[in-house]
């Protein structure tokens, strides 16, 4: 088989010394580069991606977009980038369709790769699985669009679909992951309620990719839903409507969390947001 093209592996980290050792061991001594770009740890993560001859990009965060565009600049000398979170890993199976893959991607630019998400040590297989993340470009054809929250990778070209699945598996804990995700519903109310958000690069469709019809749900439905209310319903597609209660108690807790607890939050961010803004234009 022909030797696959260079490919560089962008991981973005801030305070991940539990889960970078995994995501690291999984694409050691098969990608050709590895590129860390932090955003100012203060746990062992920089440490622990010197120590196995990673490339250390430290940059202040300035939103996601801004740290991945930044990881592919410095992967100009490779043909393709494969973005991974600190908390994902890259199985056997995936890595070999990865290499037979670029030998024969002709054309085509960018693929497509969906993620099982591992919760509590269970895969979180229905209601959940089957969101497809472009996470493997080619290098000087993709950017990430500039949004402060919900980017994605575009790939200027065609786009294509691999079959072996990414692996999520977040090691920090539900008290990070509580964390993480209020800051993350802060970000979103705010996007929300200044309607800051850069313009869409990606149009909006239901019969379109699966980013179009996620980008169309958002737009045209879940945007137009009463706040506060809209979450019941969600939860209640993905727990029930997609069958989340087959996978017993460990997919409730992800779902109350991720599906209900988590856009509620959102909501009530921005509602109070609102008030505050309409109190002060009343005491003007």
């Amino acid at each position: 088989m022909t030797a696959r093209p260079s490919m560089a592996v962008i991981i973005l980290t801030k305070n991940e010394e539990s889960n970078l050792p995994f995501a690291l061991e999984s694409v050691a001594g098969w990608a050709d580069r590895v590129i860390v770009v932090d955003s100012g740890s203060t746990d062992r993560t920089i440490e622990i991606a010197r120590q196995t001859g990673c490339e250390v990009i430290i940059q202040e965060f300035r939103g996601y977009a801004s740290q991945r565009n930044r990881g592919l600049a410095a992967a100009s000398d490779c043909e393709w980038a494969l973005f991974l979170d600190a908390d994902e890993t890259v199985p056997a199976d995936l890595r070999t369709e990865v290499d037979r893959t670029l030998c024969e991607a002709g054309g085509i630019d960018g693929f497509f790769v969906r993620y099982r998400l591992i919760w509590g040590g269970q895969w979180i297989r229905r209601g959940y699985y089957g969101s497809w993340l472009l996470r493997l470009v080619r290098v000087g054809r993709a950017r990430c669009e500039e949004r402060s929250v919900n980017e994605h990778v575009i790939v200027d070209g065609a786009t294509g679909r691999l079959s072996a699945d990414l692996l999520h598996d977040n090691r920090k804990g539900i008290g990070d992951w509580v964390a993480k995700h209020i800051a993350y519903a802060r970000k979103e109310a705010e996007a929300i309620f200044t309607d800051a958000a850069s313009p869409d690069l990606i149009e909006p469709s239901l019969v379109g990719s699966h980013r179009e019809r996620v980008r169309w749900m958002r737009t045209k439905i879940w945007n137009r839903m009463p706040p506060v209310i809209r979450p019941a319903f969600y939860f209640m597609y993905r727990y029930v409507l997609r069958g989340g209660f087959l996978d017993g108690r460990q997919a409730f807790a992800f779902h109350v969390l991720q599906a209900f607890w988590y856009p509620i939050l959102i909501d009530l961010m921005y509602l109070e947001m609102l008030q505050k803004r309409n109190r002060a234009r009343r005491l003007q």
